[in-house]
C-alpha cells in the first residue's frame, strides 16, 4: 500500500488549519510547517495530531523542503491552510495511489473571490507528487521539480484564494516586492514597456483568455487585481533600483 504524507504550509491560519487537516485526515502523516505564528496556529497544529515543524519563513521553496525532508510517505501532497479536499478528490487520490502512471499529477484549482468560485478562473497545479527526490526552487511561484512525467487529476480542491478585496491586494503587494528583489538579482530594469503594456496583458489574459468574462463581476473584478499585481511589481522594482543610486 502507498502511504501519504500531507505538508501544510501556516503562518497565522488558525482560522482555516483545522479544516484543512480535516480534510486530510485519510493521510499517513501531516506535516505543518509553521513560520511562527503568533495566533495559536502553531498549538492548534499540535492539538490535531500532526507533526509540527517550525521555521524562519525566508521564502517560498526553502520552507516547502525542509518540510519534505521530513516527510516518509511514498507521496506526498502539498495543500496550503486555506485549501480543502473534497470528498471526491480524497477518493480520486487514493485510487490513483493504488495504480499510479505519473511521477506527480495536478489538481484544479478554481478561484474563490467575492463569495463565490470562479469556474471559469481554474489554476492546474502539480501538488501530488511520488517522494523521490523531489524538490522546489524560485522565491515566490516556487516549482516543484518532479523526477518523472505529470499526470492530471480531474476533481477540484477547494481553494479560499482570497478573504475579500483588501486581502487580495495586499497578497499581491506581498509577492510584487519579493518578484521585484529576484529581477533586481537577476539585473532586470523595469520600463514603460512593463508598467503599461505589461500590466494590460494580464487583464487582457486574465479577462479574456483565460474566460474570466464567464465569471461576471468577480471575474472582472479580479482581473483587474492580478493587472495591478504586475504594475505594483514592476514599480517596486524601480523602487529599488533607485535605492541602488
Amino acid at each position: 500500500m502507498q502511504t501519504l504524507t500531507v505538508i501544510i504550509p501556516a503562518y497565522n491560519e488558525i482560522h482555516y488549519l483545522e479544516d484543512a487537516v480535516r480534510s486530510v485526515a485519510f493521510a499517513q502523516q501531516i506535516i505543518v510547517i509553521d513560520s511562527f505564528s503568533t495566533d495559536g496556529t502553531f498549538e492548534l497544529a499540535q492539538s490535531l495530531g500532526c507533526t509540527v515543524l517550525q521555521r524562519q519563513f525566508d521564502n517560498f521553496s526553502n520552507q516547502k523542503n525542509a518540510a519534505i525532508a521530513l516527510a516518509t510517505g511514498d507521496w506526498i501532497l502539498f495543500v496550503d491552510a486555506d485549501e480543502r479536499v473534497t470528498p471526491k478528490l480524497k477518493l480520486e487520490i487514493l485510487s490513483t495511489l493504488e495504480n499510479p502512471k505519473h511521477a506527480g499529477y495536478k489538481i484544479n484549482f478554481p478561484h474563490y473571490f467575492m463569495n463565490r468560485f470562479l469556474y471559469h478562473k481554474v489554476d492546474r497545479v502539480t501538488r501530488l507528487v511520488k517522494n523521490d527526490g523531489v524538490h522546489f526552487t524560485g522565491d515566490v511561484h516556487e516549482k516543484l521539480q518532479v523526477n518523472g512525467t505529470i499526470g492530471q487529476l480531474q476533481h477540484f480542491m477547494i481553494h479560499y484564494t482570497y478573504k475579500g478585496l483588501f486581502h487580495a491586494l495586499s497578497k499581491k503587494n506581498s509577492y510584487a516586492w519579493f518578484q521585484a528583489g529576484m529581477s533586481k538579482e537577476k539585473g532586470k530594469k523595469a520600463t514603460i514597456w512593463h508598467l503599461l503594456f505589461k500590466p494590460l496583458y494580464r487583464f487582457f489574459s486574465s479577462y479574456i483568455l483565460k474566460k474570466g468574462f464567464l465569471d461576471g463581476i468577480p471575474g472582472l473584478a479580479l482581473a483587474s487585481v492580478n493587472a495591478y499585481g504586475v504594475f505594483s511589481r514592476y514599480v517596486k522594482l524601480l523602487l529599488l533600483e533607485r535605492e541602488m543610486k
